[in-house]
Formats: structure tokens, sequence, C-alpha cells
């Protein structure tokens, strides 16, 4: 295993069976939603994009002559994009709850009150970003904690390693333990410093960070709206309609409210750019306005079974008539598992108690393009098109022996996908490129094969 530390950065060629996603299969349907080469070659350049992608018999003359990273055998893809993580929650996976406010009380806000210190912030965040890329994901949407410096933290570790990192300061001043509050005035400096920092680099965004309503004033939200509206380029995100008790506990801080969605919409916080995870327990009226400003509501299937928060409706927020955007993410440490593709088998079997039955090219898509398409950066991340980066997960369908049992039934892609999702974890990822360099897992030696193209 190689770790973190990466290969030599440079102009490349990775082989294997590439996958890649042009579009939603569930509009399109597979067979043209989907980019295929069984026998598969990405072509990377010295920028850590993604020069050409194609049949890798006809990989150009001007890429012959470049090493090659050969995962015959394995698929090539898109890393994985987690719409909704939380870096202070980072080994607190599986921690015991009753309900979603009791697990904040008992296990979270204790262990974020330690992200005070900057060197267990910086400590964390390699291991944290360590995490990401043992489970294949190159990018992610990211709550800190309501430390400036934890933040800061996150986002130089990953500006180093080349993880492409979105995340905010976490904003909170009320009900949570005194070291885990700030106050509206603190809390937008400190919110504004780190945009002007770190917002518009190659591989860095911020999101403006409501924890939720519960631990805002409205003072601090109508702050984070004035913020939103002078930085619209930024994200916002927050939690939106998560457990039962924590409607009530809305309904009772905020009665002039017609619901939770109303909150975050009288301070200026729904939008195109904005992302709430959770949408349970979502009315009628909150679903139509959702959906008429282009507000993300990011599906969080393992922590929403594991804090026994309810069943997401995907079928229902996709309704024709007025769809609420989706995305998908771990949320972890709500969420019990860093893998996507055990984030991706959890919302499968939920929609089938839904009754909706997802295909494993529309949930893989989800996870890769069409989080990209949420965050508005599918020209930068989220496929293997030429130009964007080259942020790649190479999973091997055969990487255990369950796994290699199951995969010799399979007949097409479909079913490779699937097995993967439903079987695997992070034991099917044999390989995470960023930006074109390699920083975890193993490959044949790399070598030169002039005979690739013809």
């Amino acid at each position: 295993m190689e770790g973190n530390s990466g290969a030599s950065p440079g102009a490349r060629v990775i082989l294997g069976s590439v996958v890649s996603f042009r579009d939603d299969p569930s509009h399109l349907g597979s067979r043209r939603a989907v980019r295929y080469y069984r026998r598969g070659a990405v072509a990377i350049d010295e920028s850590g994009r993604v020069a050409w992608r194609g049949h890798a018999a006809r990989l150009p003359r001007a890429y012959l002559g470049l090493p090659v990273d050969d995962y015959q055998g394995a698929l090539v893809l898109p890393g994985f994009i987690d719409a909704h993580i939380h870096f202070p929650q980072h080994r607190m996976l599986a921690a015991p709850g009753s309900d979603l406010l009791d697990w904040l009380e008992r296990f979270t806000f204790p262990e974020e009150s330690r992200y005070a210190s900057k060197a267990h912030a910086r400590a964390a965040a390699d291991a944290f970003l360590d995490r990401l890329a043992q489970h294949g994901t190159t990018a992610a949407v990211v709550f800190s904690s309501v430390h400036r410096s934890a933040t800061e933290a996150l986002f130089a570790a990953g500006d180093r390693r080349r993880h492409f990192i979105v995340c905010g300061k976490s904003m909170m001043d009320r009900n949570a333990p005194a070291s885990l509050r700030d106050d509206p005035a603190s809390s937008a400096r400190d919110t504004e410093a780190l945009i002007k920092r770190w917002h518009g680099r190659p591989r860095s965004r911020y999101a403006i960070t409501v924890r939720f309503a519960v631990t805002s004033t409205e003072e601090q939200l109508r702050a984070a709206g004035a913020l939103a509206a002078q930085y619209p380029d930024c994200y916002v995100q927050g939690h939106l309609a998560e457990s039962s008790k924590e409607m009530t506990l809305v309904k009772q801080l905020f009665p002039w409210a017609s619901d939770h969605t109303d909150i975050y919409d009288r301070f200026g916080l729904l939008g195109p750019r904005s992302l709430y995870a959770h949408g349970i327990h979502l009315s009628e009226r909150e679903c139509s306005r959702l959906s008429a400003t282009g507000t993300t509501i990011v599906h969080c299937p393992t922590s929403n079974t594991f804090l026994g928060s309810g069943l997401f409706d995907a079928k229902h927020l996709g309704r024709r008539d007025r769809p609420v955007p989706i995305a998908i993410a771990t949320d972890v440490a709500g969420g019990t598992s860093y893998s996507m593709l055990q984030t991706l088998a959890e919302a499968y079997k939920i929609a089938k108690l839904r009754g909706h039955v997802f295909t494993a090219h529309e949930l893989f898509h989800l996870a890769t393009r069409g989080n990209a398409v949420r965050l508005g950066l599918a020209d930068e991340i989220g496929t293997l098109d030429p130009g964007r980066w080259a942020d790649i997960v190479v999973l091997n369908p055969s990487a255990t022996p369950v796994l290699e049992a199951r995969q010799a039934l399979s007949r097409n892609l479909e079913d490779t996908l699937f097995t993967l999702m439903l079987l695997g974890d992070d034991r099917a990822v044999r390989a995470t490129y960023l930006a074109g360099r390699k920083v975890w897992g193993t490959v044949p030696a790399t070598r030169h094969r002039p005979s690739v193209g013809r």
C-alpha cells in the first residue's frame, strides 16, 4: 500500500475498463448516458487534467511514449464526490445515540470541542483526507467545526495534497456548549476571512455553513444571508428536516415560520448553490419551494438509518411537476462508512422500501457527475472528459472472494457496478488519483508501452 505520499506527478496513461457519464441515465437511459470502453485508456497531461480518453487501441501517437499504469481487469472511473461530510467527526463513526439530538449532546459536541487545538486539527486533517483517498473519494463538501483555525487546517491540507475541497466553518451561537458557540459578528468576520483566503483556488471552494436552524439565532441567520448575497459564487450548506424531534424544536424556536425550509428562505439561504442534508420530513409546500429555488437536498442514507431519522423518499422529491434536485453523501459520522459504495447500497435499499428502484448506473452517476452538476462543477470534476481534473478511482470487481464469486455471474457493466455497490467497500479501491497523481493504492510497475495505440 503506497499510502498518501503519492507517486511523482506528470503526464501518464492509465489503462483499464474506463467508465464515465455524459448525462443522467434516468433521463437518457444507460446506453446513451454511459461512456464505457472495456479496453480503455485515459491520458493525463502535466497539469493533472484529462487530455484524452477512449479505446486504448486508438490512443493518439502524442501519448504513446508516456508512462503507463495498467489496471487490466479493473474499472477506471471518475473519483467519488461526497456531497456532505463532517471533518471534526472523522473518528467517531458508530457512536450511539437514541436520536439525532441525543447523539449531538453525548458524542458530537464533545468531540468537536477538541478542534479548538490547532495541533489536533492539523493532525486530524491529514487523517481525514487519508480516509477519503482510501475510499476513492476525490472531492468532498465538508462541514468544519466552529473554529476558524480548524477550517484553515483542512483547507491547507487539501491544498497540499490536491484534494478538491468545498468547506465552511460552522456558524453556531446557541443550543451548543460554550466551547462551540461563536456570535453573529465574529462568525461573519471569520467566514469572510476564510472566503477571501481560500475560495476560488484551483481546488478549493467555500461554503457558508449554518449547522441547522436550532443552533443559530435569527441575527446569525441574517448575517449568513448577508454573506451569501455578498459572495454569490460561494455555496451555502446546512441541515434540513432531518428528524421529528428536531422539527418540533424548530417550531418552538421559530413560531413565525411556516416550516423549517421557510426559515432558510426568509434569510436568503436558498438557491442553486445551496445544499441541505437529509430532507426526510419535507412538506409539499417545502418541496415546491426547494424546487422553485433550485436548492439541493443531499441524501445521507447510512446516517438516516443509523440515527433512526427516517427513510428518504427519492420518488417523492423527484416528482416531475416540481423536482427537487438531489445529491448523495456519506454524512460521516452520522453516516457509518466513508465508502461511497456502501452509501449507494443503502440508498438502493431505502429507495426499494419507498417503492422506487435505482439502477447501478443511476447511482454511480449520482456519486460522480450528478454531484458535480449539483455543485456547478461538471466542467471541472465528475467525469473523465478532456479538460477535467484527472480525479480517478480504480475499482477491482474481484477484490474479495465474495466479490470474485459474484462477479463471475455478471454479464454486463450494470451487473458489475451493482455487485460493487452492494458488496464492495474500501477493499475494492485499487487506486485513487488526485489531479493525475496517485495518492492511494497499488499498481504494477509504471512502464513505457509505445505499442498501446495504432
